[in-house]
């Protein structure tokens, strides 16, 4: 499978611009993924970091989860790989963790952020609330937070890729 970018428009609208960049990072983190084994995908390669792709996959799942549920649709499904005894479970790998499974955790996460996104407008509140402050968020806020989100992470994904296997690229 070969994962392709699109950037969005420079004329689009305020929203087709944020969905378009968030949909942009979300396909770079993939492409940094893209033909690597399942053993590559656990490798933490930028020591003593413990971060791997998979992990940083897995754990853009349960944020997708966090803000597209939680916050926005103030509905708590519960965790997918951690928990209180782990609090990071997302990034702590065994040898029967593969790719297929973190992969479709992830896209079924982004598939029903994109559903619950699709009934608000940008400045339509939350109805969930922040569990630090009790604020609530608007769309727009959780849209360019994500996309902040996602930017950070592929920084990182980068930097694991190279030492993997020397591929580098945006």
């Amino acid at each position: 499978m070969t994962i392709e970018r699109h950037e969005p428009s420079t004329t689009a609208d305020e929203r087709t611009m944020l969905e378009g960049w968030l949909d942009y990072h979300r396909q770079t983190l993939a492409q940094k993924c893209e033909g690597l084994t399942d053993t590559q995908l656990r490798t933490a390669s930028v020591e003593p970091s413990e971060l791997t792709l998979m992990g940083l996959v897995r754990h853009m799942a349960e944020v997708e989860r966090g803000w597209f549920c939680q916050v926005l649709m103030d509905d708590d499904p519960g965790p997918i790989y951690f928990s209180e005894e782990d609090p990071d479970g997302e990034f702590h790998l065994t040898e029967t963790d593969t790719w297929e499974e973190a992969y479709a955790t992830w896209q079924a996460e982004i598939d029903i952020a994109r559903r619950n996104a699709a009934g608000f407008g940008l400045d339509d509140l939350s109805k969930g609330r922040s569990r630090r402050s009790g604020e609530q968020f608007n769309l727009r806020w959780i849209l360019t937070h994500m996309i902040e989100e996602y930017a950070r992470h592929n920084g990182h994904a980068d930097l694991v890729r190279e030492r993997i296997d020397g591929a580098t690229g945006d």
